[in-house]
């Protein structure tokens, strides 16, 4: 077990933490949840003894081991991918390392000799024979090749340094794993394979994830940063999201009666009991929830803005075709062949193992790239409106939030009228002067989002929409997008993002595409059949 003892954390003026007092016990995973800027990397580096709070203290049982996955990719270049993976258990590192200094002495004395049993003992009761072939087996889950286990992990590209990243905090079995964004970079079969992972692991885990699909698969718990304090609820994100948000609108509901309120209560967390026990924690999770006590749950003070993406003009019956779409990059084919009709309210997930030939395959769309060979035509109604996954050049000047978006409206100039859309992204008061080139990457995505509301385009564009987004966004932008009665093409990593919205999925790539009709689970099914044939 790890716990907190009146935690404090103060910034200058600004109070992150006051007086938290926690338990996170084995056998559960907690989800910590906050808004940007709650201070959920902060806490988890306060957890793991890296920032030291201004009072108040963490006390870890003895004897029990915390594991970190580490956010320095650069930290581990000069050493063997598999010896850093094995790194992550310090005290087996530790051990192999000085038996090796010992047995490699040329003058190896008596007491040498003893201090090596004494080693060789605690070896074998840390199961010290078994780590190499432990941590290959946990590269291997992660899809490194078996090839780079002894390569150097400078060698690797990015997303490969990560999963072994992962692999070393996963190694050896940690009582207490902490875990921030462990998501990013992967691909859906190694998050699939991380999920089920966690879900057999007995002992703590504390993550921080954007990913909702993730944290409703893994989390038994949500402790949720609000107001200075953290509490920690019983069930997953979607859970806590749900019940916070009937509690908000019961509090709305002055007139409603207690013995009602209590009653809609009861319904929902039977409902959401009923699909737990269909969900991968099955019997647990329910258990959890057939026992939560009914004041457990709050009203959250988040803001979610307002994303409304209305039609100046609605389509006609001609949005979208593509003729042999094809596209090279140095000589190999980014995408080869696409035939598309795109029908009227199509929402079109696009996929495919290389993300360069979604984005190039969204340029060419939006004219910004020539195709090698084919063709494509919208219809003579159809205005689009594009959120790229790199948005940087839209930044470079010194206007204010205001100037920088009125200089997309066509139409309406007023301040207020603009000043509109961007309250609508929680843009507001003051806020709205600050210069656009020192925007973080999550309001310069915000200020992409109203500009796309203010164009009222009726087919919208998508590369990576939920990129830098905090979880607040990416449920309005989610929401929002399947209601739209427009025509969506996205691509995104976010699994529930593109499950919910997606009624249709392109896969393409060098060798063609596959355009298959469902939703996006439907797709992997049929994918997975495939591959099993």
């Amino acid at each position: 077990m790890i716990s907190t003892s009146n935690i404090s954390l103060q910034y200058g003026k600004r109070v992150l933490f006051d007086e938290v007092n926690l338990k996170f016990t084995a056998g559960n995973c907690y989800g910590i949840i906050g808004a940007n800027g709650a201070g959920k990397s902060t806490f988890l580096k306060i957890l793991s003894g890296e920032i030291q709070p201004n009072s108040g203290r963490v006390t870890i049982d003895q004897g029990k081991r915390m594991a970190i996955l580490k956010q320095n990719h650069f930290e581990f270049d000069e050493f063997p991918v598999l010896e850093t993976v094995i790194m992550g258990h310090t005290a087996l590192y530790e051990i192999m390392k000085e038996k090796d200094a010992i047995y490699a002495k040329p003058d190896f004395s008596e007491a040498d000799g003893h201090r090596a049993s004494e080693l060789e003992a605690q070896f074998a009761d840390m199961d010290g024979w078994n780590a190499e072939s432990d941590a290959a087996a946990l590269l291997s889950g992660l899809d490194i090749d078996e090839s780079k286990h002894y390569q150097l992990v400078k060698d690797l590209s990015g997303s490969e340094k990560v999963r072994v990243l992962l692999a070393q905090a996963l190694f050896g079995n940690p009582d207490i794993l902490i875990l921030d964004e462990p998501t990013n970079d992967l691909d859906i079969k190694t998050i699939s394979w991380l999920e089920d992972y966690l879900l057999d692991f007995k002992n703590t885990i504390i993550v921080v994830s954007h990913d909702r699909h993730f944290l409703d698969t893994v989390c038994t718990h949500v402790a949720d940063i609000d107001f200075g304090a953290i509490k920690i609820y019983t069930g997953n994100y979607t859970f806590w999201y749900e019940s916070s948000q009937l509690a908000l609108s019961q509090r709305s509901a002055a007139n409603k009666k207690a013995e009602e309120k209590k009653k809609e209560l009861e319904e929902f967390i039977a409902r959401f009991s009923a699909n737990a026990a269909k969900s991968k924690q099955a019997t647990s999770r329910k258990k959890l929830l057939d026992k939560i006590n009914i004041d457990e749950i709050q009203p959250s003070s988040r803001k979610y803005p307002a994303i409304i993406f209305n039609q100046n003009r609605e389509a006609g019956d001609q949005i979208l075709e593509t003729k042999g779409l094809s596209k090279k990059y140095n000589g190999d084919y980014l995408f080869k062949g696409i035939d598309l009709f795109v029908n009227k309210g199509d929402k079109i997930a696009v996929v495919g193992d290389d993300s360069l030939a979604i984005t190039t395959f969204f340029q060419v769309l939006m004219g910004e790239k020539e195709v090698d060979s084919g063709h494509f035509k919208f219809g003579q109604t159809i205005t689009t409106a594009y959120l790229p996954n790199e948005n940087a050049h839209y930044f470079n000047s010194d206007d204010n939030l205001i100037d920088w978006l009125r200089q997309y409206s066509d139409g309406e100039k007023d301040e207020v009228y603009i000043r509109g859309f961007l309250g609508k992204m929680l843009f507001s008061g003051q806020e709205t002067l600050k210069k656009c080139s020192v925007l973080s990457g999550g309001e310069k995505v915000r200020c992409m989002i109203s500009r796309m509301m203010l164009q009222g385009a009726n087919l919208l564009i998508l590369d990576e929409p939920t990129n830098h987004l905090d979880l607040e966004s990416i449920t309005a932008f989610n929401n929002s997008l399947a209601n739209f009665p427009g025509t969506v093409l996205f691509t995104s990593h976010d699994h529930t993002f593109t499950q919910t919205i997606a009624n249709r999925v392109l896969e393409i790539g060098p060798n063609g595409f596959v355009d298959t009709l469902g939703t996006y689970d439907e797709y992997l099914e049929k994918k997975l059949a495939a591959v099993s044939k």
